[in-house]
């Protein structure tokens, strides 16, 4: 039951974290379109936090916009306390994910592998057959 109940609060915090984002930092230090929480791991005293931050493009500018993250922790906690009703207030930790640019590209390969090899892509539909794979009713 306390592991359900941790995962709850992961979630929880992911997406509190997400919204308080946009009103805790301004555009000017980060581009918040390519930044998005990808994983909260609470602490099972509910102390700390880690949270996995994934940055997509920006490659030269990842370490000031995870330094601006830090900068701004104290008031994303305040957000978190005032919004939601804990025990504690974890303390966070901002680390970046690069998992979901390893997923892109490995697809980008996997792409590029199936276009080399010459192999057919999806099947195309018969005639008389819509995308949807339904007959016409004509």
């Amino acid at each position: 039951m306390a592991v359900d109940r941790i995962a709850r609060v992961n979630e929880l915090l992911r997406r509190e974290i997400g919204d308080s984002l946009f009103l805790v930092l301004n555009a000017d230090e980060v581009d918040l379109s390519s930044l998005s929480i990808t994983q909260v791991d609470v602490s099972r005293d509910l102390r700390s936090a880690r949270v996995m931050v994934s940055i997509l493009g920006h490659e030269n500018e990842r370490p000031r916009m995870l330094a601006a993250l830090r900068r701004r922790r104290g008031a994303i906690q305040s957000r978190i306390n005032k919004d939601l009703v804990l025990r504690y207030t974890p303390r966070l930790t901002f680390e970046l994910d690069s998992s979901v640019e390893r997923g892109d590209r490995m697809l980008a390969v996997l792409t590029t592998m199936e276009a080399e090899s010459g192999e057919p892509g999806p099947p195309e539909p018969a005639p008389g057959e819509q995308d949807d794979g339904q007959q016409d009713s004509n």
